[in-house]
């Protein structure tokens, strides 16, 4: 019989452990060998005025003022929910069950005591795993509560993004770590600017928006005058990160389902796979197996980014993209709409624990699209999401060779599109670029060169350790490859200049001025987490400075016009 309960998470496992030792030595012989001071008993008497009170006092036990013990009834909880101390069918199916999640707060209020408590009266522990979860906290460090004023209304964070962000947001939030801060705004309601929550604010029954001047309650309102003001709900920027990567998985889903217009269920043709298609599979088949791995051991956060990176990154950034060519291809079509099904199908899959709803309403579209799905033995979809199997793909299918190749595309994209970005060139014109790299990357990339001109409007004229480099350009380091883009002519070097000597000018004013209230240390020693934030700001000041200073030196180089 176990008797052994094991916490799920680094931190906690390193605090907690509850161990019953059953052992032949009474307790009282025990406890007077190891100097330990004899427990509290308590008895319960059912009636009230028993005539059992006179005799259990003159054995020295005291009648106890509170009569009612929160932690000791909520120790009854596993158990006494299921008909004990009657043997009832509830009982012997649900107890004992597997896991309990909780916060770390209350393991020794309740959790050792429902341990405790199930192995004396049933004589087995109720659950044989604790996972312990952080806790969330304000943006000053404070557990949030509604006598600070300081927690956030999740009915406010659906009503303004919806109950899926605010689904993911807290998956993602679910890291092994103690603590996690969420630093909270009020939203005007009448222009919809965000104001910082401050402690001196976060109490005052009305606010007034120091964007628009106009006034609005908050939860503290309470006369009648402040009650008749719009309330301005309590809301956390991260939400609105949650909510874009809805907005990308709707958008993506939308232009998958406009390119399966004329779909023919059918075995993909893996044997004649394009190159994308093999990385796809091969990513697929990696997230299938660290998503599954992750929700396993309870590692929420990791599931949430792995997902994050492989929807947004792998699957509509890059494969979707390269996909829109071979949809004009009607030899290629059949094979491209198969694949893209494929893989939107599990994605919804994998999505749908963290977000059930979104993935629900794609699932049913893509059912009036492409009915039947499936690599290599096509399957009719099920009728709802909620009931399909989690996916399987075998692990024959990764192919790290290949996830290599197109992390080195990847990053040479990025850096096209860091100069694009730096130098101000819209996306519309088209640049030309060359490689500086090794000869194993360039045998890597070489394959993938025609993907630049469709992800990034660039044509790749050369790449190796030999190539010539333009000799008016800007690069960006990939590892140990340089990217050259060729300037000439893309940009009035004149204006450009100017505009980048005036933001000069400007990063080394904010620079100057957080300077100087980091160097007032009473300041410091004050308010500890803003200056933080101001050091963190800091660092990127200095980094847009460096990419600032490296632009201009560029530019200083060229003709003018």
């Amino acid at each position: 019989m176990a008797t052994e309960v094991r916490a799920l998470t680094a931190f906690d496992s390193r605090r907690f452990a509850i161990h019953i030792e059953h052992s032949e030595e009474t307790d009282v012989a025990k406890r007077e060998r190891l100097g330990l001071p004899f427990a509290t008993v308590h008895v319960c008497v059912r009636d009230e005025n028993d005539p059992l009170e006179p005799q259990i006092e003159e054995l020295g036990f005291v009648r106890e003022s509170d009569v009612l013990d929160t932690w000791f009834s909520s120790a009854l909880w596993p158990h006494s929910t299921l008909g004990w101390p009657e043997s009832t069918p509830e009982l012997q199916y649900f107890y004992p069950t597997s896991t309990l999640v909780t916060s770390r707060d209350i393991i020794t209020l309740w959790v050792a005591r429902m341990v405790l408590m199930g192995l004396n009266n049933i004589g087995q522990i109720p659950f044989d795993q604790v996972f312990v979860h952080p806790k969330i906290l304000d943006g000053f460090g404070e557990t949030m509560s509604k006598s600070k004023g300081n927690g956030i209304d999740p009915i406010d964070v659906i009503d303004k993004v919806g109950a899926d962000p605010l689904r993911f947001a807290m998956v993602h939030l679910t890291t092994e770590t103690q603590d996690v801060r969420l630093p909270v705004q009020f939203e005007c309601p009448h222009c919809q600017a965000a104001i910082e929550q401050t402690k001196k604010n976060r109490e005052l029954p009305a606010i007034e928006c120091p964007s628009c001047k106009q006034k609005f309650s908050t939860q503290w309102a309470r006369t009648a005058e402040d009650r008749a003001l719009p309330k301005g709900p309590v809301l956390s920027e991260r939400f609105e990160v949650a909510r874009n990567f809805m907005n990308k998985l709707w958008n993506a889903s939308r232009f998958a389902m406009m390119r399966l217009d004329g779909f023919t269920p059918g075995p993909v043709d893996t044997a004649n796979l394009h190159v994308e298609d093999r990385w796809i599979l091969s990513r697929l088949a990696t997230t299938i197996a660290a998503v599954t791995n992750g929700l396993d051991r309870f590692a929420f956060a990791e599931v949430a980014r792995t997902l994050y990176d492989f929807t947004w990154s792998d699957f509509c950034s890059f494969y979707v993209e390269i996909l829109k060519e071979r949809f004009a291809d009607e030899s290629a079509r059949p094979q491209a709409q198969r694949m893209l099904a494929f893989v939107l199908d599990n994605i919804l899959r994998l999505l749908h624990p963290i977000m059930p709803f979104i993935t629900e309403d794609i699932w049913q579209h893509l059912r009036g699209f492409a009915s039947h799905r499936g690599l290599e033995q096509p399957e009719p979809a099920s009728e709802y999401l909620l009931n399909a199997p989690w996916p399987q793909l075998s692990a024959a299918w990764q192919n790290p060779e290949i996830e290599a190749q197109f992390a080195l595309f990847q990053d040479a994209l990025g850096a096209l599109r860091e100069i694009r970005a730096r130098q101000n060139i819209a996306p519309k014109k088209e640049i030309a670029c060359v490689i500086r790299c090794d000869q194993q990357t360039a045998e890597r990339l070489r394959p993938l060169a025609i993907y630049f001109g469709q992800l990034a409007n660039a044509t790749l004229g050369d790449l190796g350790p030999a190539v010539s480099t333009p000799q008016l350009g800007a690069q960006v380091a990939v590892g140990a490859a340089e990217v050259h883009v060729d300037l000439t002519g893309l940009i009035n070097v004149e204006a450009e200049l100017k505009r980048l000597e005036k933001e000069k000018v400007r990063i080394e004013g904010s620079l100057a001025g957080k300077e100087k209230m980091l160097s007032n240390e009473k300041y410091v020693a004050a308010k500890p987490e803003e200056a933080e934030k101001i050091r963190e700001q800091l660092a990127q000041l200095r980094e847009q400075l460096t990419a600032v200073a490296g632009s201009l030196e560029t530019l200083a180089k060229m003709p003018r016009s």
